[in-house]
C-alpha cells in the first residue's frame, strides 16, 4: 500500500476517533451536569421535608407562643443540626422578627443583617400565600406549605426553606399569615460538595462563588428562582473518550507499519471503553435512586414508582403499600453505637427482602421502611404484615450480642387508579395505631381510624391542658411492707389521671400517650414534687419514684433533683429513685454521672421490673444500686417450677451481692408465704394494698400499720 495512502487512512482513522472521543466526552459532561442539578432540587427538598417533622406539631406552636427557648432550642434549634445537619435554624415571630437563632459555625458565618437579606423576600411571600388561606405543599414527599430558594448570604450561598408552624391536630386555631416561622439554611460550601461528590462519583467537587478558570475543570452555574446567580460547582469531568483516544495512540503508530492490526486493536480498546461507560452510567443511576446502607430503593425512586403505578393501575388491580417503623432501635442506637445501628438496619432490611423478592422495598428514614404490594401479595396483605413482624421480632446476633428489637406495620390497600398522597396518609395512620396497640403488631386502614385517631389525638390534648392547668393529675402512694414482720416499709409514688368526663384513666393507657408525646417528663415532676412534700409532711417514712432512663441521662437532673429535696428541707436518703432495666445497658456514661451525683448526696436507687430487659448481676456492679424490684410476670408465675427458681435464685444472688430485695405484684397467700421462705425483704401488691389516695396514705404512714398475715 503506497506510503500516502496509509498516511491518509490513519488520519481519518485518528480524526474520527478524535471525534468520537469528543462526543463521548460532551455525553459524560451532560449526564454530570444533570446529576448535580438534580441532586441540588432533591436536597432543597429533603430539607423541607426535614423542617416539616417538627414544624407541623401543635407543641412547636404552644412553645413558640409561650417562647419556651430551651424548647425551641432542643427541638427547633440544634437538634435541627444533630440529626439533619442544618448549618442555621432561625425562628420568626409573626411580624418577622427574630425570636431565636442558632449558627453552627458562628466566626464564619455571615452576621445577622445577611441572614435577614437573604431569608426576608421568601418570608414575605409565604406570609402572603398564608393570608390568602393557601396551604399547598411542594410535592408528594412535603405535604405542608413552604418557600425555598437558593440565595447569597454574605460571602457564603446556600440553601434557605421556610415552613410555617402550623397545628398537626387542628386543635390549635392560628389567623392566617399570623403563624410564626421556621428558618432552615444549609450551605453549598464547607462538607456538602464533598458529600454530593461521594454520593454520585465525582472527583474533586467544589463550590466556589466566582466562575472557575481552570482548564481541566469542568463546572455548572447555581441560580436561585429569579435568575440571579448564586455560585458555580465544579469538578474534575469523567472523560472516557479521552481515556480511550490516549489508550489507542500506540495502535495509532503502529497502524504505519501494519494498519490492519494497529486498527483492530483501536477497535477492539474503543468496544471496552464503551462497554465501562454504560456500567458506570448505570451505577451513577444506581446511587441516585438507592439507598447506600442497605441498597434498598430510596425515598424519591419509591415516591416515582408510586405514583406511576397507581395512575397505571387497572380498575380491578390491587395495590397495597406497608409503612414499617422498627420498635426499639433507637435505644439500640443510643446503646450500643451507630455502627451497630447501622448493620441492625442492614440485617433488618435483608430478612424483609428475603421475605418479599419481588416487591418494592425503599428506605425512606433511619429505622422506617415503605414497601409496595402489587397483584397476589396484596391480597395477602394480613400474613404478609404478620410475616414481617415475627421476622423482625427475632433477634439479631451482632458480635456475639444478641439484639432484640420489634416492627409495628401500618398497612393500606387500594383497588383500581389511587392518589398516592391519600394512600399513603391511609399508611401511616394505619402504623400509628398499630404503635398505639403496644407496637410489633401491625394494623390495617379502615374508615373507623380516622375516628379512633382523633380520639387519641383528643386524649392527648386533654392530658396537655391538665399538665398546663395543674388539675386533674394526682399522685397515689403505694405502700410496701416488710417481708418478716409486716411492717409498713415504704410507700411508691404513682401518676393517676382523673378526667372530668372520662373518670380515672388506666396509666397502661395514659403513659404510654405521655411517653410518645413527650409529656412524660412534667408528669415525674409533678409527681417528684409531690413525693417530696409527702416526705417533708410525714416524717420517717421513706417514698419511691420512678424515673426514665432519658431523665436521668439528662445532665441538669440531679440538680432539679437535690434542690425539690432542699426545698422541702427533705434528707435525700428518704428519696428512692426507681430506674427501668433499659437504662442499665451499656454505654451509659451521663447516667452513671448522674447516679453518682445523687448517691453521693445520700439518694438510694432500685432498679423496677428486675428480669425483663437488660440488666444482668456484672451490670449491677458497675452502676450501684441498693435495691432490685423482682417484676410482677415472674411473681405471678410461681406456682410453676420453673419461675419458682428463677425467684429463688435472684433473691439469693441479691442478697450474696448486699442487695435488699422487693417482690411486686404479690396477689396471693401462697406467693407470700414463699417469697418470705426465700428470704425476700419487701412485700408490694394487691394482696397487701391498692394505690391509696394522699390522703389514706398520710394516715396510714401517720399510723404506721401493720399488714395481717405477716408470718412472724
Amino acid at each position: 500500500m503506497p506510503a500516502s495512502a496509509s498516511l491518509a487512512i490513519c488520519g481519518i482513522l485518528f480524526l474520527t476517533l478524535t471525534w468520537a472521543a469528543g462526543k463521548a466526552d460532551e455525553a459524560a459532561s451532560s449526564r454530570q451536569r444533570g446529576f448535580i442539578t438534580r441532586a441540588v432540587t432533591k436536597l432543597q427538598s429533603a430539607i423541607a421535608h426535614d423542617q416539616e417533622s417538627v414544624t407541623v406539631w401543635d407543641d412547636a406552636v404552644g412553645k413558640s407562643q409561650r417562647g419556651d427557648m430551651a424548647w425551641i432550642d432542643a427541638n427547633l434549634g440544634s437538634w435541627m443540626h444533630t440529626y439533619f445537619g442544618h448549618d442555621a435554624s432561625l425562628l420568626l415571630s409573626p411580624d418577622l422578627s427574630l425570636v431565636y437563632q442558632f449558627i453552627e459555625d458562628r466566626e464564619g458565618s455571615p452576621d445577622a443583617q445577611q441572614f435577614r437579606d437573604a431569608y426576608l423576600p421568601l418570608a414575605t411571600k409565604l406570609q402572603a400565600r398564608l393570608a390568602r388561606g393557601d396551604t399547598q405543599g411542594t410535592s408528594a414527599q412535603v405535604l405542608s406549605i413552604g418557600e425555598s430558594d437558593l440565595a447569597r448570604i454574605g460571602n457564603r450561598s446556600a440553601i434557605v426553606s421556610i415552613k410555617p408552624l402550623i397545628s398537626d391536630t387542628g386543635n390549635v386555631v392560628q389567623a392566617p399569615g399570623a403563624e410564626f416561622l421556621h428558618v432552615a439554611i444549609r450551605f453549598l460550601d464547607g462538607d456538602l460538595p464533598a458529600d454530593i461528590g461521594q454520593e454520585y462519583a465525582f472527583t474533586n467537587l467544589r463550590f466556589t462563588r466566582d466562575e472557575p478558570s481552570e482548564r481541566n475543570a469542568t463546572f455548572i452555574p447555581v441560580t436561585s428562582r429569579d435568575g440571579a446567580p448564586v455560585g458555580f460547582f465544579r469538578w474534575e469531568p469523567f472523560q472516557p473518550g479521552n481515556y480511550v483516544l490516549r489508550a489507542t495512540a500506540p495502535a495509532l503508530v503502529l497502524a504505519f507499519v501494519t494498519l490492519f492490526t494497529g486498527a483492530s486493536l483501536a477497535g477492539h480498546a474503543l468496544f471496552r471503553r464503551s462497554v465501562r461507560l454504560a456500567a458506570s452510567r448505570a451505577e451513577l443511576e444506581h446511587q441516585a435512586s438507592h439507598d447506600a446502607l442497605t441498597g434498598l430503593a430510596n425515598r424519591n425512586f419509591f415516591a416515582i414508582r408510586l405514583a406511576s403505578t397507581l395512575a397505571n393501575a387497572a380498575a380491578d388491580q390491587r395495590h397495597c403499600i406497608l409503612f414499617v417503623d422498627l420498635d426499639r432501635f433507637k435505644t439500640v442506637n443510643d446503646t450500643f453505637g451507630h455502627p451497630v445501628g447501622d448493620r441492625l438496619i442492614m440485617m433488618a432490611a435483608a430478612r424483609m427482602r428475603d421475605l418479599l423478592p419481588t416487591s418494592l422495598i425503599a428506605r425512606v428514614g433511619g429505622d422506617e421502611f415503605n414497601i409496595l404490594l402489587s397483584d397476589a401479595d396484596a391480597h395477602n396483605v394480613d400474613e404478609i404484615a404478620r410475616n414481617i413482624v415475627a421476622a423482625v421480632r427475632a433477634p439479631f446476633e451482632i458480635d456475639t450480642v444478641q439484639i432484640a428489637i420489634g416492627a409495628s406495620v401500618g398497612a393500606a390497600v387500594t383497588t383500581g387508579p389511587c392518589d398516592p398522597i391519600e394512600l399513603t396518609r391511609k399508611a401511616d395512620i394505619a402504623l400509628y395505631h398499630a404503635k398505639a396497640a403496644g407496637r410489633n403488631t401491625h394494623a390495617i386502614f379502615g374508615s373507623h381510624m380516622d375516628e379512633l385517631l382523633s380520639n387519641r389525638r383528643a386524649l392527648e390534648a386533654d392530658l396537655r391542658l391538665a399538665l398546663q392547668t395543674h388539675s386533674q393529675l394526682e399522685t397515689f402512694y403505694q405502700p410496701v411492707y416488710a417481708a418478716d414482720t409486716g411492717a409498713l416499709s415504704s410507700l411508691e409514688a404513682l401518676a393517676r389521671w382523673k378526667h372530668p368526663t372520662l373518670g380515672y384513666v388506666s396509666p397502661d393507657q395514659f403513659i404510654p400517650l405521655a411517653e410518645e408525646s413527650g409529656l412524660i417528663h412534667e408528669i415525674s415532676a409533678l409527681v417528684l414534687e409531690d413525693a417530696c412534700r409527702m416526705l417533708a409532711e410525714v416524717p420517717g417514712i421513706h417514698i419511691a419514684v420512678n424515673a426514665s432512663a432519658l431523665e436521668l441521662a439528662s445532665p441538669g437532673y440531679a440538680l432539679r433533683v437535690l434542690g425539690i429535696l432542699a426545698r422541702w428541707q427533705v434528707q435525700p436518703n428518704r428519696l428512692e429513685i426507681e430506674l427501668t432495666e433499659s437504662a442499665m445497658a451499656p454505654e451509659k456514661s451521663e447516667l452513671e454521672t448522674t447516679i453518682s451525683t445523687l448517691r453521693s448526696a445520700g439518694v438510694r436507687f432500685a432498679i423496677d421490673d428486675f428480669g425483663t430487659g437488660y440488666s444482668t448481676f456484672s451490670r449491677i456492679q458497675r452502676i450501684e444500686v441498693d435495691r432490685i424490684k423482682i417484676d410482677k410476670s415472674f411473681i405471678g408465675e410461681m406456682h410453676q417450677g420453673a419461675s419458682r427458681a428463677v425467684v429463688s435464685a435472684m433473691i439469693s444472688m441479691a442478697k450474696a451481692k448486699g442487695l435488699l430485695v422487693t417482690a411486686e405484684g404479690v396477689e396471693t397467700d401462697e406467693q407470700r408465704s414463699a417469697l418470705q421462705d426465700f428470704g425476700c425483704d419487701h412485700l408490694q401488691g394487691f394482696l397487701l394494698s391498692k394505690p391509696l389516695p394522699r390522703s389514706t396514705a398520710i394516715t396510714l404512714a401517720a399510723g404506721d400499720q401493720k399488714v395481717s398475715g405477716i408470718r412472724a
